[in-house]
C-alpha cells in the first residue's frame, strides 16, 4: 500500500466510524464502543506508518482538482512533511486515549453513541487539517471541527452552563472566522492558486501584494481557534463539556489547529514585520493574563483551561520569534501532558465530587482514594510547570532560546522588539505558571478536613490511560529535542544556559512561592468554623456514585457543574494561596479581568439594542404603512357598500338626480354662462 494510500485512509476511518456509529447508534447499541475505538487506533498506526516513510525528508505531495471554479482552482491535496506527519501521530495518539478513557467515563450515558461519533468526526476533521495541502480544505476541517465543538461542549445541554458555552465557543470562534475566510480568499487570489505549496512559493518570490492586511485577517481566525487574546474567553466556559471532550479540544485538537496553521504558513507571516510584532504582543499579552487567571480560578478544570491558552501563549510566541520548529514541538509535548491534566482531573472530579478546588482542600485523604491519578498528575503538572527532566522543560526552553535568539538579533526571520517581547512575558509566565500547578496540587491533595468520599477503584480503560499518557509527559521531551530538527528545519532545538537558569529559576521561586502561601492561608483555615453540612441534593448524588464505583463518572460531573456553587460558603477563608499571592488583583482575575463584560458593553448590549430598535421599526413604521394601505381601501370599499342597498326606488332616484345635473351642466356650457 502506497503511502499516499496510507495518508488518504488516516482522516478517512475516524470519518467512517463517526457515520457507522451515528447509524447504529440505536439499532445495535453493541457496536459503538468498538466503532469509537477501533478506527481511531486504526487512525494511530497508519499515521506512526506514515510518519515512519515519511522520516523527515521531502515532503510527500498528491493532487487532484476538485473542481474548475472558473478562477483559482480548489485541489484535494496532500502535503506531509515532518511536522505534518508527527503532528498527525499526536492527533490520533491524543483521539484514542479519549476514546478509551470515555468507554468508562461515560459509561451509562444514554447519549454515549453520538458523543463517540462526534469525537470521531472531530478527530478525523483535525487530521485533514494536517494532511491538506490546499487551503480551501483544510477550511473544510476547520469548520467540521467547530460544530463538532458546539455539540460536544453542549453535551450536558440540560444544564444553562453548558447551553451558554456551546454557543458562546462557536460564536466567539466564528467571529474569527470571518476574517480569516476573506484573508484566505485574498492570499489564494494573490497567489493564483490555493496550494500551501504554491502560496509559499509566490512568498517567497514576492507575489503577494498585501501581506501585512492578509496576516492580520488570518490572525484573527487564529486568535478565534487557538483562543488567544482578545478572541481566548470561550476556553474557560467551554468545561462545561465532558471532560474527555476538554482533554481533546485542549491537548490536539481545535486550540491546537490555529498554531500548527501559522507554523505551516509562516512565511506568509514573517512577510510582514508588523504581523510578527502584533503576534508578538498577542502571545505575550495571552501569556501573562492566563497566568494570573489561573491563580485564582476556583474551578480544576479552569485553571486547567487557562493554562493551556498560556501555553498556546508560548506556541504562538516561538512563531513570534520565527522558530516553528520549537513552536510544533512545544506543540506536540503538550499533547501529552495536557491531555493527561484533564484525564486525572476527571478522576478526581468523580471521587471528590466536586470540581471545587476550595471543597477539596477540605477533604482528607482523597490523594488515597485515587492513587492513579495522584501519580501520573503530579508528573504531568511538573511537566506543565517545566522542571527537568520533564518534557515540558525542554520544549519550553526550546521557546525561550529562540525568543532570546531574536532579541539579541541573531535571526532574520523577526524584529528584535519581538524576540524581547516574548522572552519577558515567557520568562513571567514561567513563574505563574509553577505557582498555579503548584497551587492546584496542593489544593487538590494536600486538604485537611473531612475525609474524602470513597467510591472505589476507578474502571480500568481510565486509569491505564493516565499511565499511558504519563511516559510521554515524563520522557518525550528529553529524548526528542536532539533527533526533531531533523523532521523540522534544521534548527537546533536544545535548551541555552541562560534561559534554562532563569526559567528554572523562576518556576522554583513561584513554586516555592505558592507553597509558602498555602502553609499560611492553611493556618488560618484551621481556625475557622467547619464548613455546612451539604444538601440533600449532594447527599443523594454521593450515594448514587458511591453505589455504582465502576458507573458512570460523567454523571458527578453533570451534577457538579450544575452544583458549581463551591460548596463552602465562605471561600476567603478556604486555604487558597493565589488569593493571598494576587491581593486586590485576585477578584478581578478571577472574573477573567472582566473581558466577558467589556465585550458585552461593546458588542452584545449594542447589537440587542439594535435588534430592539430594528422590531420598533418593523412593527411601529412599516407595520403601520401596511395597515394603512390595507385601511383605505376597506374604507372605500365600506362607503360604496353602503350604496348598495338594493332598492330600486333609491337606483332610479339617483339616476333621475344623475341625468338632471347632467342636463344643467350641459345647459350651462351650451349657454356660455
Amino acid at each position: 500500500m502506497t503511502t499516499t494510500t496510507l495518508a488518504v485512509l488516516v482522516p478517512l476511518l475516524p470519518f467512517l466510524g463517526a457515520a457507522a456509529g451515528l447509524l447504529l447508534g440505536r439499532t445495535a447499541p453493541g457496536f459503538v464502543r468498538p466503532l469509537a475505538v477501533l478506527p481511531a487506533l486504526a487512525s494511530l498506526v497508519l499515521a506512526a506508518l506514515v510518519a515512519v516513510r515519511q522520516g523527515g525528508g521531502p515532503a510527500i505531495e498528491a493532487h487532484t482538482q476538485l473542481t474548475p471554479t472558473g478562477s483559482v482552482p480548489i485541489d484535494l491535496a496532500l502535503d506531509i512533511d515532518g511536522f505534518a506527519a508527527l503532528v498527525a501521530v499526536v492527533v490520533a495518539f491524543v483521539a484514542t486515549c479519549v476514546q478509551i478513557y470515555s468507554t468508562g467515563y461515560l459509561r451509562d450515558d444514554p447519549r454515549y453513541p453520538s458523543y463517540a461519533a462526534l469525537v470521531s468526526l472531530f478527530t478525523s476533521a483535525m487530521l485533514l487539517v494536517v494532511y491538506s495541502g490546499d487551503l480551501m480544505v483544510l477550511l473544510v476541517g476547520w469548520e467540521v471541527m467547530g460544530i463538532c465543538s458546539y455539540f460536544l461542549v453542549g453535551h450536558y445541554w440540560e444544564t444553562p452552563e453548558a447551553r451558554a458555552a456551546s454557543l458562546k465557543a462557536f460564536l466567539v470562534t466564528k467571529l474569527g472566522d470571518v476574517p480569516f475566510l476573506i484573508g484566505l480568499f485574498a492570499l489564494g487570489t494573490d497567489a493564483g492558486s490555493f496550494r500551501i505549496t504554491r502560496v509559499l512559493g509566490a512568498v517567497a518570490s514576492g507575489g503577494i501584494d498585501h501581506p501585512t492586511l492578509i496576516a492580520l485577517l488570518l490572525l484573527a481566525g487564529v486568535a478565534g481557534k487557538s483562543a488567544q487574546f482578545p478572541l481566548h474567553t470561550w476556553l474557560p466556559d467551554a468545561m462545561a463539556g465532558p471532560t474527555p471532550v476538554s482533554a481533546l479540544i485542549h491537548a490536539a485538537t481545535m486550540v491546537a489547529a490555529g498554531v500548527y496553521f501559522v507554523a505551516r504558513l509562516l512565511p506568509v507571516f514573517e512577510a510582514s514585520r508588523t504581523a510578527m510584532v502584533v503576534l508578538a504582543v498577542m502571545a505575550a499579552v495571552t501569556m501573562a493574563g492566563s497566568g494570573l487567571a489561573a491563580l485564582a480560578q476556583d474551578d480544576i478544570k479552569r485553571v486547567l483551561a487557562y493554562s493551556t491558552i498560556g501555553q498556546l501563549g508560548y506556541m504562538t510566541g516561538a512563531l513570534a520569534v520565527g522558530d516553528r520548529g520549537a513552536a510544533v514541538f512545544h506543540l506536540l509535548s503538550h499533547g501529552a501532558f495536557k491531555a493527561l491534566l484533564f484525564l486525572a482531573a476527571g478522576v478526581i472530579i468523580h471521587a471528590a465530587g466536586t470540581n471545587s478546588l476550595a471543597a477539596m482542600s477540605r477533604m482528607s485523604h482523597l490523594r488515597d482514594r485515587v492513587p492513579d491519578a495522584y501519580w501520573t498528575m503530579t508528573v504531568a503538572l511538573l511537566a506543565l510547570a517545566a522542571i527537568p527532566p520533564f518534557s515540558g522543560f525542554f520544549s519550553k526552553e526550546s521557546v525561550l532560546g529562540a525568543a532570546e535568539h531574536a532579541a539579541t538579533g541573531h535571526t532574520d526571520h523577526a524584529p528584535g522588539s519581538a524576540g524581547w517581547i516574548v522572552l519577558v512575558a515567557g520568562l513571567l509566565t514561567a513563574l505563574l505558571t509553577a505557582a498555579y500547578a503548584t497551587r492546584l496540587w496542593l489544593l487538590a491533595f494536600r486538604g485537611r478536613g473531612a475525609e474524602a468520599p470513597d467510591h472505589g477503584r476507578q474502571p480500568l480503560t481510565m486509569t491505564v490511560v493516565l499511565w499511558v499518557l504519563a511516559v510521554p509527559s515524563l520522557a518525550f521531551g528529553g529524548l526528542a529535542y536532539r533527533s526533531l530538527p531533523g523532521w523540522f528545519d534544521g534548527r537546533d532545538l536544545t535548551p541555552t544556559l541562560l534561559t534554562s537558569v532563569l526559567g528554572t529559576g523562576l518556576a522554583l521561586v513561584g513554586g516555592l512561592l505558592a507553597y509558602g502561601a498555602w502553609q499560611r492561608t492553611s493556618a488560618l483555615a484551621a481556625r475557622t468554623p467547619a464548613a455546612p453540612a451539604p444538601s440533600f441534593e449532594w447527599e443523594s448524588l454521593q450515594g448514587e456514585a458511591a453505589a455504582h464505583p465502576e458507573g458512570d463518572a460523567s454523571l458527578v460531573e453533570a451534577h457538579a457543574l450544575a452544583d458549581h456553587g463551591p460548596d463552602y460558603r465562605d471561600l476567603a477563608h478556604a486555604p487558597d494561596p493565589g488569593r493571598l499571592l494576587l491581593g486586590p488583583l485576585y477578584r478581578h482575575a478571577a472574573a477573567g479581568f472582566h473581558l466577558d463584560a467589556v465585550y458585552a458593553a461593546l458588542f452584545v448590549r449594542p447589537v440587542q439594542a439594535g435588534a430592539s430598535l430594528v422590531r420598533f421599526l418593523d412593527s411601529a413604521v412599516v407595520d403601520t404603512y401596511v395597515r394603512g394601505a390595507a385601511a383605505l381601501p376597506r374604507l372605500l370599499g365600506a362607503a360604496v357598500r353602503r350604496a348598495q342597498t338594493g332598492n330600486v326606488q333609491t337606483y332610479v332616484s339617483a339616476l333621475l338626480a344623475g341625468t338632471v345635473v347632467l342636463a344643467v351642466a350641459v345647459l350651462l356650457v351650451a349657454t356660455g354662462a
